[in-house]
C-alpha cells in the first residue's frame, strides 16, 4: 500500500497481488479498500479496532485470548498496525474453503520457500 500527500493509495501491485490471492476482481478489490478507508482514514487498523472487530467476529468466544496471536499474523511487517493490503491477505485466506482447506492456505503463507517445512 502506498501513500499520496498522506493519504493511503492502493498501488497497482497491490491491486494486482490482492486479485491474484482473494479472488476478487479489480473493481472488488478497490471496493473493499474505498470500504476500509471508510472505516479507518489513515489506512491503518489498530489493535483497538482489531479488538472490537475480534469481539463482533466471535462474541461466544473469549476473543482476548486470541487477538494477540491473530493481530500478530495479519500484522506481517510488524510496524503495529493492520494496513489493508494485510487485512485482505489474510481476511480471504482464513475466509474460504473446509478447514482442512485453509489450513493449508495458512501454511503455505508460512512455507516461505515452498519446501513443505516451517
Amino acid at each position: 500500500m502506498g501513500s499520496k500527500n498522506g493519504k493511503p493509495v492502493l498501488r497497482e501491485e497491490d491491486i494486482a497481488a490482492l486479485t491474484k490471492s482473494s479472488g476478487l476482481n479489480e473493481a472488488q478489490v478497490k471496493e473493499s479498500f474505498d470500504a476500509f478507508l471508510a472505516e479507518h482514514p489513515n489506512g491503518k487498523l489498530k489493535i483497538k479496532d482489531f479488538r472490537e472487530m475480534m469481539v463482533k467476529a466471535v462474541p461466544k468466544k473469549d476473543a482476548k485470548k486470541m487477538e494477540k496471536h491473530v493481530f500478530r499474523m495479519y500484522d506481517s511487517d510488524k510496524d503495529g498496525f493492520i494496513d489493508f493490503t494485510e487485512f485482505m491477505l489474510v481476511f480471504h485466506i482464513m475466509s474460504e474453503g473446509a478447514p482442512e482447506e485453509v489450513l493449508t492456505k495458512i501454511f503455505r503463507v508460512f512455507d516461505v520457500n515452498g519446501d513443505g517445512v516451517i
